[in-house]
């Protein structure tokens, strides 16, 4: 019996997409977030409705989702940057970055109260954008200057001295990769908000991008895709409660939309 070609195709098409959703949503994965606010408000262990990271766990359904995201944390480092694991201002504060966000990881691996992770998503930018005034080390130096130092991977870097946003991106990422090299991790740049001005928040994530693919990180341009339009949410709130922080609503569909985005990325 011949069977018409369009057929089998459409049988192998369902087949692999059948073992991909098997082999994801059964998969013994250890996830943990770093982030800021629109992270931090789905709660530390991923269950708070009013935040992405809940609906992205239902979606996934890992092993486990630790999330050590803080309100006011920026990836960009300043001078006085320094190691802290206990500061949670909540707000803007020299201590308050993605660096010590993975110090707090790394101790918590260390002291085996957190599973070495197989996945990490970093998903910050929005406060270096809106708060840009606050990092003037921000822009200090591109990606391809960021990047210029050839060999230093496993080399020592005071954290105070690295306070470009390219810079940070590097360090923290390079850090990460090296102290769990069998992780997958995934960059999330900010979305649209009405706090800061279109520009801005495109030129952060063009950075974050940059520096993602110099690093064969796979980065998800939320700027661009999740539905957060600063123009409609200046008009009157459509997915956010304030323009910048998600609605349940927002929450659910960018939760959403974030795990079939990271199913399509996982190399599991």
């Amino acid at each position: 019996m011949n069977i018409p070609i369009r057929f089998l195709l459409l049988f192998c098409v369902l087949i692999c997409k059948s073992c991909l959703l098997s082999a994801v949503n059964g998969h013994d994965l250890n996830i943990v977030i770093l982030g800021d606010s629109n992270t931090s408000i789905g709660g530390d262990d991923c269950t708070n409705p009013k935040g992405w990271s809940k609906w992205f766990a239902d979606k996934i359904s890992p092993k486990t989702c630790k999330s050590y995201a803080r309100s006011g944390a920026t990836w960009t480092n300043t001078v006085r940057t320094r190691y802290d694991i206990v500061e949670n201002t909540q707000v803007l504060s020299d201590n308050n970055v993605i660096f010590n966000q993975m110090n707090r990881l790394i101790t918590a691996c260390d002291n085996q109260q957190q599973p070495s992770p197989d996945l990490i998503l970093i998903a910050a930018g929005t406060n270096d954008a809106w708060f840009n005034s606050k990092r003037p080390g921000i822009f200090s130096k591109t990606v391809e200057q960021a990047f210029g130092t050839p060999n230093t991977f496993n080399a020592p870097q005071k954290v105070s001295s690295v306070v470009s946003l390219a810079g940070s991106v590097k360090l923290i990422c390079e850090k990460l990769m090296s102290r769990f090299p069998d992780a997958q991790i995934v960059l999330l740049s900010p979305m649209q908000t009405t706090k800061a001005s279109y520009d801005i928040i495109n030129k952060v994530g063009n950075i974050l991008e940059e520096c993602a693919h110099r690093m064969s990180i796979p980065i998800i341009r939320q700027d661009y895709i999740t539905g957060v339009y600063s123009s409609r949410e200046t008009n009157g709130y459509f997915l956010t409660v304030d323009g910048t922080h998600t609605s349940e609503r927002g929450a659910r569909r960018n939760g959403y939309l974030i795990a079939n985005q990271i199913t399509a990325l996982l190399c599991y």
